[in-house]
């Protein structure tokens, strides 16, 4: 599990003085860079270097989070699968789960247009961080 942990600025904070559900998104985004080194270190985007793409994204609001508080991120793979993987995001603040998310990413060729098996020394390196939900 890769952890990262965001201080709200002022201007995550909606009329209600709540983080904006605009906001959660962004953060589980920077919560995935990690794992995007697995496949490129370096985080080239040429289309040459750079093979996945994202298929679905989907998140659940379980709390209000304020502005007074940071946020740790908590990334993770939920499955693993032959060409693609699901990450899991989790979002805590003092304590407690506030939002929680996943996204599914494809490992794909753009030059060729299609999905591609993922290597077995990624697939090692993503089985370290591989928590299976229930």
């Amino acid at each position: 599990m890769f952890t990262l942990t965001v201080a709200p600025r002022f201007g995550d904070i909606d009329g209600l003085r709540h983080v904006n559900n605009t906001v959660i998104p962004e953060w589980f985004e920077m919560g995935r860079n990690p794992i995007f080194r697995i496949f490129t270190p370096d985080l080239d985007l040429t289309p040459e270097k750079w093979r996945l793409i994202m298929a679905r994204t989907e998140f659940d609001f379980l709390g209000e989070m304020y502005f007074d508080g940071d946020v740790e991120i908590r990334t993770y793979i939920a499955r693993l699968g032959n060409s693609s993987f699901t990450i899991g995001h989790e979002a805590w603040q003092r304590g407690e789960l506030k939002a929680k998310g996943k996204a599914v990413i494809v490992h794909y060729d753009f030059m060729e247009k299609k999905s591609l098996p993922i290597p077995p020394e990624i697939r090692t390196k993503l089985e370290e961080h591989l928590i299976e939900e229930q």
